[in-house]
């Protein structure tokens, strides 16, 4: 990153980011069944707020609509925003970490492990509540953890963990996995749509108990993830160069594995497989910013959350009153704006 003129300018467009987000998670609010008004929205979320509710007061609002916003509306968009972010950043550190700039957090099998852990709970015919998070959503969130450690022991050389070696074991481990499912799928046809939704991505029933419980998480891990931006910057030259730097490589890795994995289970076990996210943002970032990790990973956390919500919001108001799983309008529209970034900046990409 240069200094000091390039900071002022990274400062103010990720303010702006910043108000791009806000600005879209208060329009998403008003999207709907419900005809509520951007005003509307926004009063009564500010209503919610200590110190900040008296500026609210005004004309009475129905009751519903407080409902609609505060409970049904609201959970999905912060929702949706934290795995976003979460996505991305983990994106970003794969990218760096693994020298790859098609790595995403899926590289790894682990949401395979997810999605083998939800469908195994919906044969079972699971339901209830465990820590705030559904069966489906614990078993789905032990089956990421699950594969993480499978795979982290088979690619494990002694102190070494060689990054082609935990490549080629997250692909075998979630090729493995995914033909698990489909079995699942074939044997239990009277629960194939329970699991092609979950397969495919929804927020759908977002509640704030899913986002206290992720709030922490992606932001505490995030912070981790930036803390080692140089590391990774380092990295991303060659494991060689960056020892020859001091960096404990091996080290930084497992952290960063450890790290990323726990964010990744945490989105997927509240939200299923949603594709495309954890790729395409942190490489557009980059293509647009450069490969600085302490520039790439912040933005790449509240662009991450500004693709999220608007998918989402698509999803759920593009042919209403049915809903598109998240997961295929992340990919309807990622792969082509993927393709179209790699065409324009392809000079940059090869060179």
């Amino acid at each position: 990153m240069a200094f000091p003129h390039k900071k002022k300018i990274y400062g103010t467009l990720f303010a702006a980011a910043l108000l791009v987000l806000v600005f879209l998670m208060i329009l998403s609010s008003t999207m709907g069944a419900a005809n509520i008004s951007f005003l509307e929205s926004l009063r009564i979320m500010v209503s919610g707020v200590p110190l900040l509710g008296r500026f609210a007061k005004g004309e009475t609002l129905p009751d519903t609509y407080h409902t609609i916003i505060q409970t049904v509306r609201l959970p999905r968009i912060f929702l949706s925003a934290l795995i976003g972010a979460g996505l991305s950043v983990v994106g970003s550190t794969f990218q760096g970490m693994f020298r790859n700039p098609m790595a995403d957090p899926y590289i790894l099998g682990i949401s395979s492990g997810a999605s083998a852990g939800a469908a195994v709970a919906i044969v079972l015919g699971a339901g209830g509540m465990v820590g705030g998070l559904g069966i489906i959503a614990f078993f789905a969130f032990a089956g990421a953890l699950l594969t993480t450690l499978t795979v982290y022991h088979i690619a494990r050389m002694g102190n070494r963990l060689p990054t082609l070696g935990l490549i080629l074991a997250g692909v075998a481990v979630g090729f493995f996995l995914s033909s698990f499912v489909s079995i699942l799928m074939f044997f239990n046809r009277d629960q194939l749509e329970r699991i092609v939704m979950w397969t495919m991505g929804s927020v759908s029933t977002a509640t704030w108990s899913q986002v206290g419980i992720l709030f922490p998480v992606v932001m505490i891990g995030s912070v981790i993830l930036f803390a080692f931006a140089r590391d990774l910057n380092a990295m991303s030259t060659g494991e060689e160069t960056a020892k020859s730097l001091g960096i404990e490589v091996e080290k930084v890795k497992k952290l960063l594995l450890s790290v990323s994995s726990l964010i990744i289970a945490c989105c997927v076990s509240t939200s299923g497989v949603i594709g495309f996210v954890g790729l395409i943002v942190p490489h557009s970032i980059r293509l647009v910013l450069g490969s600085d990790q302490r520039v790439v990973i912040p933005f790449s956390a509240v662009a991450g959350a500004i693709f999220m919500v608007a998918c989402d919001t698509l999803a759920r108001n593009l042919i209403p009153p049915s809903e598109i799983p998240v997961g295929a309008v992340t990919s309807l529209f990622g792969a082509p704006f993927f393709i179209y970034l790699l065409y324009r900046n392809k000079k940059k990409v090869t060179g």
